[in-house]
C-alpha cells in the first residue's frame, strides 16, 4: 500500500499525530511498525478511554503492524503513583493477575489476539535493582 494512503488511514479520527513526518518516514523505511500500548491492571475493567486507543490499534493491525499490549503488572504491584497526587493501593499478585486476565479478554474484543503480543513489565523490571529502577 502507498505510504501516504497508509498514513491517511492511521490519521482517520485523530486530532493530531505528533511527528507525522517521522511516522511517514518509518512507514516508508520499515513498512511494518511495532505499536505499544501500556496499561496497569489496577482495577477489574478497562475503561471507555482505553477503547478509543484500542480501536486505533486495531487500525494499525489491519494495516499489518505489530501491536504490543504491555501489562504493567510490576508497577501495579508497587502502587506506582505516576500522574497521581497520591499513591495507589498496592495489589496482591493474585488481584493483579485477575485484573490482567480481564484486561486481555476485554482488549481482545477489539484487537486480534493472533496479531497482538502481550508483555508484562515485570519481565524486565523485577530483574533490576531498586536504584536502577529509580
Amino acid at each position: 500500500m502507498d505510504p501516504e494512503k497508509h498514513l491517511w488511514i492511521i490519521k482517520k479520527n485523530t486530532v493530531e499525530i505528533v511527528q507525522e513526518k517521522e511516522l511517514l518516514r518509518k512507514i516508508r523505511k520499515k513498512g511494518s511498525l511495532k505499536v505499544k500500548f501500556g496499561v496497569d491492571p489496577t482495577t477489574s475493567d478497562i475503561h471507555l478511554g482505553h477503547s478509543v486507543v484500542l480501536l486505533k490499534l486495531k487500525s494499525f493491525q489491519e494495516l499489518g503492524h505489530q501491536v504490543v499490549l504491555l501489562i504493567g503488572d510490576f508497577t501495579a504491584k508497587i502502587g506506582d503513583p505516576s500522574g497521581r497526587v497520591k499513591t495507589r493501593k498496592p495489589l496482591s499478585s493474585e488481584e493483579i493477575e485477575i485484573n490482567a486476565r480481564t484486561y486481555r479478554e476485554q482488549a481482545f474484543k477489539i484487537l486480534d489476539p493472533k496479531r497482538t503480543l502481550v508483555l508484562y513489565n515485570s519481565q524486565w523490571l523485577k530483574k533490576m535493582s531498586f536504584s536502577r529502577v529509580l
